[in-house]
């Protein structure tokens, strides 16, 4: 039988009382709301998961790429929403060859994009259903509203497709800027998307679902009137960034990078063996509007700061003696815990004692 101390690190360490406490609060946050949940399987990449949120609530899951779709298939799960664009005739070609077998809703957001989707469904004598993208304000990819009925229009009259309805991300957004106001950001996200499906509908375009919702912003996107679906990812095992916004407590971490302290260079200093291999470094510290310190939160040592990191290493600095020893383990909350996944082969769950390894094996899918 596993145990911590038979552990390699770096791992990381899945505690499993708290991950079924997730996943089972935010579907009753969903079915409060009269909303459908459909989570982003990003976060975990491990289909054991995701049928879990599927037996407590779940109607789909949601991908964002063609390969973590695939191996979700694999794996029993037929309802997945891609919510991306895609548009290389050879990724197509493999979501149609999917849709064959499951149900598959594919994200457009440009008319090239879904030109090309409907080429290749029309000529495997299928309709794909597709959602079209609105840029709520986190400027990524997507139509502003204002620009959405008029290409709605166009992929609405393309043959093959079924335009079934919008969706968004947007985060911990408000009016264009970053905000822990998480309550006015997703009563924002679903103003802004209902409206728009109002406006779809009024256009003769029969929008049937809207979709909204990050960890942080769902529970309040999925109060207003006319949001059908919430996706959100990262609150299966919740991390440092969605703490500081107030998304969660501490107590509702329930992953965390085990490593071992490889050097004590002096009193206040130490290295782990937990570098950019191990942790994501898409978070940094000091960016508005959270102000992170360092790139994690050590347990169990609040005024430690995870200064620095290369590839092997993690610099560590106390304010004063640490009274850490080569050999010892440490417990890191990362910054970001859904990219911090993607590097790591399998995690360790633990159960009343007991250790089990699982394999991530939707990780590194990049196509």
């Amino acid at each position: 039988m596993l145990t911590k101390e038979s552990l390699e690190t770096p791992c990381i360490l899945i505690d499993e009382h708290v991950l079924q406490r997730n996943i089972e609060r935010m579907a009753d946050i969903a079915a409060q709301n009269g909303v459908k949940l459909r989570p982003h399987i990003k976060t975990h990449k491990i289909p054991e998961f995701a049928l879990n949120q599927l037996a407590h609530g779940a109607s789909g899951i949601t991908a964002a790429k063609v390969s973590e779709a695939e191996i979700m298939a694999e794996h029993g799960i037929d309802d997945i929403f891609l919510a991306y664009p895609v548009v290389s005739p050879s990724k197509i070609r493999r979501i149609i060859a999917l849709a064959e077998k499951i149900r598959v809703i594919v994200g457009v957001e440009s008319a090239e994009g879904a030109s090309r989707l409907s080429k290749e469904a029309a000529q495997a004598g299928m309709t794909l259903p597709v959602r079209l993208e609105i840029d709520t304000g986190l400027a990524r990819t997507g139509v502003r509203p204002d620009k959405a009925v008029e290409l709605a229009k166009r992929i609405a009259a393309l043959p093959g497709l079924d335009l079934s309805g919008i969706f968004t991300f947007k985060g911990a957004v408000f009016e264009g800027a970053g905000t822990l106001d998480l309550e006015a950001a997703g009563q924002e996200e679903g103003r802004i998307m209902v409206e728009t499906a109002e406006k779809l509908r009024a256009a003769g375009i029969a929008i049937r679902d809207v979709s909204v919702g990050s960890t942080p912003t769902a529970p309040f996107a999925a109060t207003v009137e006319g949001v059908t679906e919430i996706r959100p990812g990262t609150y299966i095992f919740y991390d440092r960034m969605l703490a500081v916004m107030g998304a969660c407590t501490k107590e509702d971490w329930a992953a965390k990078v085990l490593v071992t302290v490889v050097s004590v260079p002096s009193e206040d200093r130490l290295v782990v063996d937990g570098g950019s291999k191990t942790f994501a470094t898409d978070v940094q510290p000091g960016q508005h509007p959270l102000h992170l310190k360092g790139f994690g939160e050590i347990v169990g040592h609040p005024d430690a700061v995870f200064e620095k990191m290369n590839e092997e290493h993690g610099m560590i600095r106390t304010q004063g003696p640490h009274g850490l020893n080569v050999g010892d383990f440490l417990e890191i909350v990362p910054n970001h815990i859904c990219p911090t996944i993607n590097l790591h082969n399998e995690v360790y769950v633990c159960k009343d004692g007991a250790i089990r390894a699982v394999p991530v094996l939707a990780r590194g899918k990049l196509a």
